[in-house]
């Protein structure tokens, strides 16, 4: 057996390569904010969301705890399905409506209700309000997809901070003995170890999102603020999404790693040339990326 990164890339994908470096070469890398102030500054100069009208804006409600969610339902197509998004951000920044224009196609490709949680952001709102909302939702979405929607079958999906928060509520669902009614799981270059104890997670482990979402928890190893350090076993079918040039790329090795060896249906997907947060951009990388997500979300949201 073989195993190294050109392994784990599809051949197919090496054409946009060059595409992609050339893109990438005329971006500056991201870089988050040092402090409360410097993010008060980046959250002021952001470009306001550009929401999708089709989107409605609802109140999920479960076990006398609440949050906003917004709905997206596809136009032309029966329900067969509904996803939970959860969104990008750091844990600090972004909110559900950045969603709207990826989940509007969502829905209609796929025809699939989309509900995308509005959790409260740190460093306001640290550990554990995002994942309190998240599994809020999830609760919701497990009580009323049926008669609100029309479908049982179930799914979740997040990036960056928003895949974090995925796996969260998927183990807070097992705990509960609900995590069956999910049928998969896409994750989006996410941070499975916010402890900074493997090599992957030292890689970001000076980053101030750590800080502003987690820096007073007794033990970042708890599985529910870094995945990575969890019981990984009777887990739905998962998708993992991650660039090759991303800081988080071994902690996505890692998780694919564990979720494996703990017998769970995992498919790994590394894009060549590709940084963190890729498929937010408008390359044919990115395009590539949103047909393996429809392709292997379709296959798996069945009835």
């Amino acid at each position: 057996m073989q195993i190294g990164l050109t392994h784990l890339i599809d051949e197919r994908l090496l054409e946009f390569a060059e595409e992609t470096r050339q893109f990438n070469a005329t971006r500056q890398p991201g870089v988050g904010p040092t402090g409360i102030e410097e993010l008060r500054r980046v959250r002021a100069a952001q470009t306001p969301f550009s929401a999708d009208t089709r989107a409605t804006e609802h109140t999920a409600e479960a076990e006398n705890r609440c949050v906003p969610v917004r709905v997206t339902l596809p136009r032309q197509r029966e329900i067969r399905g509904a996803l939970l998004d959860i969104h990008a951000g750091g844990f600090y920044l972004g909110a559900n409506a950045g969603d709207d224009t990826r989940n509007a196609r969502l829905a209609d490709a796929l025809g699939v209700a989309v509900v995308s949680v509005q959790y409260r952001l740190a460093p306001e709102h640290p550990w554990p309000a995002a994942p309190e909302d998240c599994e809020t939702a999830a609760l919701w979405l497990l009580e009323h997809a049926e008669t609100t929607f029309g479908t049982t079958c179930l799914a979740i999906i997040g990036a960056s901070a928003g895949s974090n928060l995925a796996m969260t509520t998927l183990l807070r669902l097992r705990h509960r003995a609900l995590i069956h009614r999910f049928t998969g799981a896409v994750l989006q270059f996410g941070a499975y170890d916010l402890a900074g104890q493997t090599p992957g997670g030292r890689r970001y482990a000076d980053e101030y999102f750590i800080r502003a979402y987690a820096a007073h928890a007794p033990d970042c190893t708890d599985p529910d603020i870094s995945p990575l350090y969890a019981d990984l076993t009777n887990l739905p079918p998962t998708l993992l999404l991650i660039g090759a040039q991303d800081p988080v790329l071994e902690d996505n090795l890692a998780l694919a790693a564990r979720l494996s060896a703990a017998h769970n249906d995992i498919d790994l997907r590394v894009y060549p040339e590709s940084p963190h947060a890729f498929t937010f951009r408008p390359t044919p990388m990115a395009a590539a990326a949103h047909h393996d997500i429809d392709t292997w979300l379709d296959h798996h949201l069945t009835a």
